[in-house]
């Protein structure tokens, strides 16, 4: 068996695996969709923006009601999930490693999920009349 053709073929997927993995991600859409945040909520919304401002800065909003007066509210509800993966493996060298000999392995993961509600009240000349938010993490 050619042990160079086996590393050229793992070094060839693993490129491929990476370059199928950007285009996934680029098919997600609009990162500041999915980025709304407590900071950039705090920093960028301001009483009297109208919801042009708004949209521009935090996306589209999850929820719009309207009040009997007329009065837009717009809610932002968004939930996130981080994992973490470490892995650490002892062995007697890679070819070994790579054919399931003298090979150990552990590891350990851990996930976090986050929440975050901006609600954001307009006046009726659509301007942000006022700013609430509630943000955890378990």
């Amino acid at each position: 068996m050619n042990h160079g053709r086996i590393l050229a073929s793992l070094a060839i997927g693993t490129v491929l695996g990476c370059a199928s993995a950007a285009k996934q991600q680029e098919s997600l859409g609009s990162t500041q969709e999915r980025q709304v945040t407590l900071g950039t909520a705090q920093r960028e919304i301001r009483v009297g923006m109208s919801q042009p401002e708004v949209a521009t800065s935090l996306g589209s909003p999850n929820i719009v009601t309207k009040d009997s007066d007329g009065k837009e509210t717009w809610i932002y509800d968004k939930v996130a999930s981080e994992a973490s993966y470490s892995t650490s493996s002892s062995g007697t060298g890679l070819l070994l490693v790579l054919f399931g000999y003298g090979h150990q392995s552990s590891g350990a993961a851990s996930s976090t999920q986050r929440t975050l509600t901006v609600v954001i009240k307009f006046d009726q000349q659509s301007r942000v009349e006022s700013m609430t938010y509630h943000s955890t993490k378990f």
